[in-house]
Formats: C-alpha cells, sequence, structure tokens
C-alpha cells in the first residue's frame, strides 16, 4: 500500500505524528531559552485577566459594605496592578513569542531547504512545481503556527485553568469542582465535535491550497497554448473544481470554530450557573461572604476567556501536523537509495579552488561505463541498464535511441544526479567514491528544457563563472551563434523573461549551452537540444553545438532521438530500453554489452 503523504493527501491513522513529521516540527519549536520568556509572558497576562476580574468582584461587592477605606486600599492596587500587567505582558508575550517563532522560522527554511537540495532535481520529479512551491512557502510558513498557536495557547491555557480551580477551591471547594468538570467538558466536548465537523476539512486545506496553485501555475504558464488550441476553459473549469473543494473545505472549518465558540460560551455559562448554586447555600458558614461569592462566580468568565484558547490550538495542530507531513514527504529524513549523497571524504577529483581546465587541461577526462543502470526514486524497476560505453577527449558522440529508451535517465546518472550499479569510472576512479558536485565539476549538463533566470543573458551567463568579463561573455555568445540577436535585443542587459519566455526554444538552447561553455566542463552532455525547434533551426542548432563543443580537450555527448549529420560525431550508439546501449559497428572502440 502506497503511503499516502507521497501524493500530498494528509496522513489520518493516528493523532500522534510519526517520526519524520516530529522532526519536521522540532525544526518549528524554537529552543527553550527563546520560547521561554514568551510563554512565561503568556501565563503572566492571562492569569492576571483572571485576577483582574476576581480582585474587581471582590473591590465593588466589599465596597459596598462600606467598610473603611484601608480595607480597600489593597485591593484597589491589586486592580490597578493586574490592570496594567495584563495589557503589558499581553504585549511583552506577543513581542517575545513572535520573535522567537520568526527566528526559528528562518531556521525552518534553511533547514528544509538543507534537505531539499540533495534530492533535486531527480528526488523531486513526482511533485508538481506549483504543489511544491506550496509546500515550500505555505506550507513552512504554516508550520510557524505551532509555537505560536498550538504550544504556546495549550500550556498558557492549561496553567492557568489549573491555578484558577485551586484558587476557587480554596475559597469554596464545591465550586472548584464545578469549575474542574465544566473546563474538562468544554475541552473535551469541543474538540470532539470540532473533529466530527472540521478535522478532516483542517488536514485537506494544506493539499487542496497546493493543488490549487498547481492549476494556476499550470493555465498561466501555458496560456498561450491553451487559448490557441480552445482549451482553456476546460483547464478553467478544473481549477474552479479544485477553487469549490478549497472554499468548501474552509467553510466547514469556519463551521466548526463557531461550534467551539457556542460550546465555549455554554459552558462558562453552565459554570457560572453552578458556581452561584453551590456558593448561595453556603453563604454566612465557615466564613464565606458576599464578596467571596462575587469571586467564586465570575472567575469562571474569566477563565473560559482564556480556556476558549484550548480548542482553536487543537484545530490549528490539525493544520500544522497536515503542512508538516506535505512538507516532510518532500524532504524526507533519510534520502531515497537511487540519489547519491556528498561524501564526508573521499578522493579528490578536482582542485574546487581552480577551474577545472587548469587541473585538467591536456589530458581532459575519460569517462568509462560497463553495465551501468539507474532507477529513479520509488520506481518498481531500473529505467537503465547493461550500458557499456567509453568517451575520452575530443569524442563528439551521438547517442540516439526512442522516447523512454533511458537517454534522460543515463545523462542524469552521469553527472550524478541519479546513483547507478555496475561501474563508472571518471579518470580511472570509481564515480560513486566521489562526491557528486566533485564528478558535476568535469561533467556538465544541457538539459532538454534548460533553466533561464528572469533576468539579463549576462547574469543568466555569470553564475557559471562569476569572474567572467564582458569580453568573455560576448566571446562565448559569438561561439553559440547569438551575437546578432544579442545585438538586436540591445546586448548583454537584455531580459530572457521567466523561464526564458521572452526568446524562442532554440535561443534559450544556444544561451544554456553558452553558459556551459563559459563553465569549461572537459565533458558536456547536451540533451535534446532540438526538441523546443523546428527542423531547420534544429540542424543549424546541432552543428552549432558540435562546432562551438569541439575544443580540444572536450568532449561531447549528445543526446537526440533524431538523425545527425556523420560528418559531425565520431561514432553513435542507440540506446534501447532492456537491451542496453548498441554501437554503431563501424568503430573498433565501441564496446558493446
Amino acid at each position: 500500500m502506497s503511503d499516502p503523504r507521497a501524493s500530498g493527501r494528509p496522513h489520518r491513522d493516528s493523532w500522534l505524528p510519526s517520526a519524520m513529521v516530529r522532526s519536521v516540527l522540532g525544526l518549528a519549536q524554537p529552543p527553550a531559552r527563546r520560547s521561554l520568556p514568551g510563554l512565561v509572558a503568556g501565563t503572566v497576562s492571562a492569569a492576571s485577566a483572571v485576577a483582574l476580574l476576581a480582585c474587581s468582584a471582590w473591590l465593588i461587592t466589599r465596597a459596598a459594605e462600606m467598610p473603611p477605606i484601608l480595607f480597600l486600599g489593597l485591593a484597589v492596587v491589586g486592580v490597578r496592578a493586574f490592570a496594567l500587567s495584563r495589557a503589558a505582558f499581553r504585549y511583552l508575550e506577543r513581542l517575545l513569542s513572535h520573535d522567537a517563532a520568526f527566528r526559528q522560522l528562518g531556521a525552518l527554511r534553511l533547514g528544509i531547504f538543507a534537505r531539499l537540495v540533495p534530492l533535486a532535481p531527480a528526488g523531486l520529479s513526482g511533485t508538481r512545481r506549483g504543489d511544491l512551491l506550496t509546500r515550500l512557502v505555505r506550507d513552512v510558513d504554516e508550520l510557524q503556527d505551532f509555537p505560536l498557536r498550538v504550544v504556546q495557547p495549550l500550556l498558557t491555557s492549561g496553567i492557568v485553568a489549573i491555578l484558577s480551580v485551586v484558587g476557587v477551591w480554596l475559597v469554596l471547594p464545591a465550586a472548584g469542582l464545578t469549575l474542574a468538570l465544566c473546563l474538562v467538558v468544554a475541552a473535551v466536548v469541543g474538540t470532539l465535535l470540532t473533529g466530527l465537523l472540521s478535522a478532516r476539512s483542517e488536514r485537506a486545506l494544506a493539499p487542496l491550497r497546493g493543488a490549487l496553485a498547481d492549476e494556476v501555475l499550470e493555465v498561466v504558464e501555458n496560456l498561450d497554448v491553451l487559448t490557441a488550441f480552445g482549451a482553456l476553459e476546460s483547464r478553467l473549469d478544473n481549477l474552479r473544481v479544485v477553487e469549490e473543494k478549497l472554499r468548501l473545505a474552509a467553510l466547514r472549518t469556519s463551521t466548526g470554530a463557531g461550534v467551539q465558540a457556542a460550546v465555549i460560551s455554554l459552558c462558562a455559562g453552565a459554570a457560572t450557573v453552578l458556581a452561584l448554586t453551590t456558593a448561595i447555600p453556603a453563604l454566612g458558614s465557615g466564613g464565606f461572604s458576599g464578596p467571596a461569592l462575587a469571586v467564586v462566580v465570575l472567575i469562571p468568565m474569566a477563565v473560559f476567556e482564556v480556556f476558549a484558547m484550548i480548542p482553536p490550538a487543537i484545530s490549528a495542530w490539525r493544520r500544522v501536523r497536515s503542512s508538516a507531513e506535505r512538507v516532510q514527504s518532500v524532504v524526507p529524513e533519510q534520502i531515497p537509495a537511487e540519489i547519491p549523497t556528498e561524501l564526508a571524504t573521499g578522493n579528490a577529483l578536482v582542485d574546487t579552488s581552480a577551474p577545472v581546465s587548469a587541473v585538467l587541461p591536456a589530458a581532459g577526462a575519460v569517462l568509462e561505463l560497463t553495465g551501468l543502470g539507474a532507477r529513479w526514486p520509488g520506481a518498481d524497476r531500473a529505467a537503465l541498464s547493461g550500458v557499456t560505453m567509453r568517451l575520452t577527449a575530443g569524442d563528439r558522440v551521438h547517442l540516439a535511441g526512442a522516447s523512454g529508451a533511458g537517454k534522460t535517465t543515463l545523462a542524469q546518472t552521469l553527472v550524478r544526479f541519479l546513483d547507478y550499479t555496475g561501474s563508472y569510472r571518471i579518470n580511472g576512479v570509481e564515480a560513486r567514491e566521489l562526491a557528486p558536485s566533485d564528478v558535476r565539476q568535469v561533467v556538465g549538463l544541457c538539459e532538454q528544457r534548460p533553466w533561464l533566470f528572469d533576468d539579463t543573458v549576462r547574469q543568466n551567463l555569470l553564475f557559471a563563472r562569476d569572474t567572467a568579463t564582458d569580453d568573455d561573455l560576448l566571446n562565448v555568445l559569438a561561439r553559440v551563434g547569438l551575437t546578432d540577436w544579442m545585438n538586436s535585443r540591445g546586448g548583454l542587459d537584455a531580459r530572457v523573461g521567466e523561464r526564458g519566455a521572452l526568446v524562442s526554444g532554440g535561443q534559450a538552447q544556444r544561451i544554456a549551452l553558452a553558459r556551459a561553455l563559459l563553465a569549461d566542463f572537459p565533458v558536456l552532455i547536451v540533451d535534446e537540444p532540438t526538441a523546443n525547434v523546428d527542423t531547420g533551426l534544429g540542424d543549424t542548432l546541432v552543428r552549432d553545438i558540435l562546432s562551438a563543443s569541439a575544443d580540444a580537450g572536450r568532449a561531447v555527448l549528445l543526446i537526440s532521438h533524431t538523425p545527425v549529420p556523420t560528418e559531425l560525431i565520431t561514432r553513435t550508439y542507440t540506446l534501447t530500453a532492456g537491451s542496453g546501449l548498441q554501437a554503431d559497428p563501424t568503430p573498433e572502440e565501441a564496446l558493446v554489452p
């Protein structure tokens, strides 16, 4: 049976979270040295509110008996002190608790991102972009409610309720027992009714928000295509369906909150009535006087105002747990076995303080694959198996094969986004003995859909080598045939738009290729460069890629399911699903599994 968290659905099997979810919640909870001051301030503020009402009730009732003013002095001071302390400590509680939560939110984001980085990109292939964005923004932000709206209200309300019950019991034991009974009933009944009415909706809010964000992103990104093919209205219908589900879930959640408030009010009234019925017969006996009666009758009103935070805190707990489960499902505690991890120690393939070309200037890099296989995270079977080939400096190899044969899987494996079986050696060193980041300094990848940032051409190139000058950028753009286009767009300051929306598919591929050439990888893999361009431009693009990449010491692996002119390449491999790699029989050095 599949784990429901893998699809973003909330986990409903138990009230308590799993160990992995607890680890995410642990990142959201500030340490005691930061959370304790806010908790103390909140408790003092809530206790001051109860004490203010009790002291005021006693003062007014006792003053009606017209005693000497000296008998009222302490109560007058108490009313002033509790009124000031309630507001002052409330302000401090807000300041301290939110400061602690916001500071911890920064640490939480860094902790989530640190867990996410090793998974990208192969480990995130099963999560849609809009939903992933919601998990890492909205759901992570939702986790700040754990200390603010779950932990602190529960502790504050519980402490004040216990102190109040003890205080009333000291004045009149019967009234203390009725107050305790009404508090328990309010907690149990309010929580159960809310759970029946809105628990499922509260857990569904976070997944539905993710689904809505994903639908909106899908429509916005493909608006032109959907409009051109008349499919926009059907996609908008899907969006409306998800939005309606979210609206209904929010409505049911609000209904549960209203029922909670009603139960709390009824129990508060019942506690007051029960206190009155138990206190009136006790008047005049055992020193129980009118001012004491006013205290035990009015205290429940103040206690239930504080206690009203408990049911909403339990509702917030369900929402927070749902968000924690969604965050945990995309950033698990343990990295899947199919994803390679950075090594604590290992062989040093390159000197990270110098460019790769300075370390391997002449010999380049030699890649040797023997019986290579790979599998995507969560897949039941291998996507790649039995691949044997050799790639040396100066090679321009064409890797062909039908869609689904495993060409992209091979590219992702060679740059160590995916782990592998068999053997994969770089300059005689097994790749799994090297840190993946070291491998990626030698083997670079231009993906089928290259990522371009919503910035200028200059900035999209500089992150490959931040020390590059404008002359370096102009030279590398000239090598990929973009000089005229760039001059017509205003030079290096031309913007490319979100994910390259302002450039064509071929231009995006050329910018990505220029970026890879600027990084100066000894081995360059180019995955389906003609997928987003027409046939005529595709042939020109392939020629430019191979000619621009044919520098001494660089090997190129061109992945394309379309034919490539034989004069541009040194040999061809054909990848067949389940049958491994078949080499062109003419080159003598071709290795067949």
